[in-house]
C-alpha cells in the first residue's frame, strides 16, 4: 500500500497514484494536512482520483475528525465511494492538529469540549445509515431520512489512525481496522518497534468484530539501488535530518527510523521488524517535496527489488495490463 504525503504539485500526486496502480499496488492513500503545504482535503483530491484510476483502492490516511461534522463527513465519504465504484477505504483519526492556531476558526467553545471519540462514534453511526425518523416529504416523494448516499458495508471499511493505548483499544472493541503510523506513544517501551508490537498485540487481543481484524503499519522506504548520485545525496540528507528524533522519546512519543539504503538492507530491516508479522499490511509512505522522477525511481525499486523478496505479488489487474 502506498501512502502519499501532500505536496505542492497536485498533478504530480495524481501521476504517482496512476503509477501505483500500474505497478500493481493494492491501495493508495493520501494524508490530509492542515496549515501545512500539502493536501488539506483528502476526499476532494480522491474524488478527482476516482476518475483517473480503475482498480487501485483509494484511502484517506487520515482525516482528523477534530474539525469535521460527523454526518457531513459521512455524506462526503459515501459520495466519493460511489464515484469510485466501491474502492474507498475510510481512514479517520481523533486528532485536531494545530488546535491552538485554529481555535478561533473551528468549533465553538462548547463544541471543543466534546470527547473526540464521541465524534467518531457519531460518524460511525452516520455511515451505518439508520433511519433518523419517519419518512419525510421531498420533491421526489416520501423518502427515509438517513445519510445519503447510503453505502451498505462502508462502516466495515473504516480504519482508525492510532498510536495511543486508548485509540488502539477503542478501534479493537468496535471492530474497526487499525492504522499505525511512524509515531507512537512510548508507554515505557524500549524502542518504537517494541511499542508498536505491543499495540498490535493489544488490538488483536481485544478485537470484537468479525474475523481477526486488520492492522496497517506505515514505513518510510527510500531504496537507492537505481538512484542517481544526486538522488542518493538528497535521500541521505532527508534521512539524516530525521534521525535525531528517533534516538530518544520526544514528549512521550517514539519515532520510527526511515528505511533508507539498498533493497537488500531494507528487506533485512523489514524481515526483522516485529510489527511485520505476516498479518499486518505494509504502508509505504513517500516523503514530501521530491520530484516526480524521484517518486518513480523509489516506487520502481520497491516494486521490483523490495516487495518480491517479502512474498508480495502485484494486483491481478496490473498483471493482466502488463501482459497485454
Amino acid at each position: 500500500m502506498l501512502k502519499i504525503w501532500g505536496r505542492r504539485n497536485s498533478s504530480n500526486v495524481r501521476k504517482v497514484l496512476w503509477c501505483a496502480e500500474e505497478i500493481g499496488l493494492q491501495v493508495a492513500g493520501i494524508r490530509q494536512r492542515h496549515l501545512e503545504r500539502g493536501v488539506s482535503s483528502a476526499l476532494t483530491f480522491l474524488a478527482a482520483a476516482t476518475q483517473r484510476t480503475e482498480r487501485i483502492r483509494l484511502e484517506t490516511a487520515v482525516v482528523p475528525l477534530g474539525y469535521e461534522t460527523p454526518f457531513r463527513l459521512a455524506e462526503d465519504f459515501g459520495t466519493v465511494d460511489a464515484l469510485s465504484n466501491g474502492r474507498l477505504n475510510v481512514g479517520v483519526s481523533s486528532s485536531a492538529p494545530h488546535g491552538a492556531l485554529l481555535h478561533g476558526l473551528g468549533r465553538t467553545e462548547d463544541e471543543t469540549d466534546i470527547d473526540p471519540y464521541v465524534l467518531i462514534g457519531r460518524f460511525l453511526e452516520a455511515l451505518e445509515g439508520h433511519a433518523l425518523g419517519a419518512d419525510i416529504p421531498t420533491p421526489y416523494g416520501p423518502q427515509t431520512p438517513r445519510v445519503q448516499p447510503h453505502i451498505a458495508g462502508l462502516r466495515d471499511r473504516v480504519w482508525l489512525g492510532g498510536g495511543s493505548a486508548r485509540s488502539v483499544r477503542w478501534a479493537a472493541e468496535r471492530g474497526l481496522k487499525l492504522l499505525l503510523g511512524n509515531i507512537t506513544a512510548a508507554a515505557g517501551a524500549a524502542s518504537f518497534e517494541d511499542a508498536q508490537r505491543a499495540h498490535i498485540d493489544d488490538y488483536h487481543a481485544h478485537f470484537a468484530g468479525p474475523g481477526t481484524g486488520s492492522v496497517g503499519v506505515e514505513r518510510v522506504i527510500l531504496p537507492v539501488d537505481s538512484a542517481t548520485t544526486d538522488q542518493r545525496e538528497r535521500y541521505t540528507a532527508f534521512a539524516e535530518s530525521r534521525q535525531a528524533r528517533t534516538e530518544q522519546p520526544t514528549n512521550g512519543h517514539l519515532f520510527q527510523r526511515d528505511l533508507f539504503g539498498t533493497a537488500e538492507e531494507i528487506v533485512e530491516r523489514l524481515a526483522s521488524d516485529p510489527a511485520i508479522d505476516g498479518r499486518t499490511e505494509l504502508r509505504i509512505a513517500l516523503p514530501y517535496a521530491l520530484s516526480l522522477d524521484d517518486y518513480r525511481q523509489i516506487l520502481s525499486d520497491i516494486r521490483h527489488a523490495v516487495l518480491p523478496r517479502l512474498g508480495w505479488v502485484p494486483a491481478a489487474g496490473a498483471l493482466a495490463s502488463a501482459a497485454a
